[in-house]
Parts: C-alpha cells; sequence; structure tokens
C-alpha cells in the first residue's frame, strides 16, 4: 500500500519507528538512578507504547509482502 492510496508506507513508518527509538534513548541517557520519579516512569512507559506501535505497523506493512500475508515467528 502506497501514500498515494492514503495508507501508511513501509520507509516513513520505519523512520517514524527509528526517530521513536531514539527518543527513548534520549530518555534513558538522562541517567535517572532508582528510585526514580513517577513521571520519569510514565514518560518511559509512554515512549515504549510509540515505539511498540510504530514496530507493529512496520512489521504488520512488510508482512504484507511476504508469502501468506503473515510475518514469521522469529527463531530466537
Amino acid at each position: 500500500m502506497s501514500e498515494e492510496q492514503g495508507g501508511p508506507a513501509v520507509v516513513p513508518t520505519l523512520s517514524e519507528w527509528r526517530k521513536a527509538r531514539e527518543e527513548t534513548e534520549r530518555h534513558l541517557a538522562t541517567g535517572a538512578t532508582p528510585p526514580v520519579s513517577a513521571e520519569w516512569v510514565q514518560r518511559l512507559a509512554d515512549l515504549l507504547a510509540t515505539e511498540r506501535s510504530w514496530q507493529d505497523q512496520y512489521t504488520e506493512l512488510l508482512a504484507l509482502g511476504s508469502s501468506g500475508g503473515h510475518f514469521p515467528s522469529s527463531n530466537r
């Protein structure tokens, strides 16, 4: 599916996933050490949820082109 058709596209989705990952890494680099504030933990939870969402969307887009339309299970 392409952006022209009004749907998500692989390259921009990957870019947004990477941006979300970088934002999470920046937050972790703030050097908070236990015990951390509730606000810090909430921000991390929000960042991880955003990152996971972009990762899931990217994975689903890749699956569209694979046999059976499913992303393969990991061997790990």
